[in-house]
């Protein structure tokens, strides 16, 4: 199966309209500006946390609560300051989220950080994004491009929404089909990822088997 690159630009151009729309602007332009050379601790602890309390539950549960959690580990302020907190840490925050293997992953995250030392950390991150992100707690082979792109890395993610997407749309794979989106518009391949994602987020019934062919034809009349 050829991709279907018109469609795909169409229905990116949906994506986009929905974005704007919903005032999520700030988000992409969040996005835009992050640099994966430039991610500092408090970076690398926030986001880590997001993706780990995210994996399996829906974006916006996690959205709802994550600025408590984040009250509760020491508004990621420091590795440092979240292990000298201990315990503290994971019983507060789990009033409001209880899943306490994600919020003790989230514990030894920080740990792992002050006992390797940051700077020596995003050294080892900055050789291979991937490769050592995944080794983090509770931080899998796809969740790590999760996390790697929200440190500013420029690529896709490959989770299970955007490659039903890049199937409809005849692409090989997430990465394939953010890229040439990205090749011909002239927007970053992370950017593409978040405006397509954010739209089938929030329009989840778009993926139904059903779905997937009327955004197909959505795309095309747009």
């Amino acid at each position: 199966m050829n991709p279907d690159i018109l469609s795909a630009l169409r229905f990116f151009r949906l994506a986009s309209a929905y974005v704007r729309r919903a005032g999520l602007l700030d988000e992409v332009e969040w996005q835009r500006r992050t640099d994966l050379d430039l991610f500092t601790e408090s970076e690398l602890l926030r986001e880590a946390a997001w993706v780990v309390l995210c994996s399996g539950f829906r974006e916006r549960t996690v959205r709802a609560v994550f600025d408590y959690i984040s009250l509760c580990f020491c508004d990621w302020e420091s590795a440092e300051a979240i292990v000298h907190a201990g315990l503290a840490c994971q019983v507060a925050a789990a009033s409001a989220f209880r899943n306490p293997a994600k919020l003790a992953a989230i514990s030894r995250i920080a740990r792992i950080v002050q006992d390797v030392g940051f700077h020596n950390l995003k050294i080892e991150i900055l050789e291979d994004p991937v490769g050592h992100l995944k080794s983090l707690p509770y931080i899998g082979p796809i969740t790590a491009w999760h996390l790697a792109k929200n440190l500013g890395m420029n690529s896709a993610k490959p989770d299970r929404h955007l490659q039903r997407l890049s199937d409809q749309f005849g692409f090989p794979n997430p990465f394939e089909f953010c890229d040439r989106i990205a090749g011909i518009t002239g927007e970053q391949t992370k950017v593409v990822d978040l405006v397509v994602w954010r739209y089938v987020a929030d329009h989840p019934q778009v993926l139904a088997p059903s779905r997937l062919a009327y955004s197909r034809a959505a795309a095309l009349s747009a």
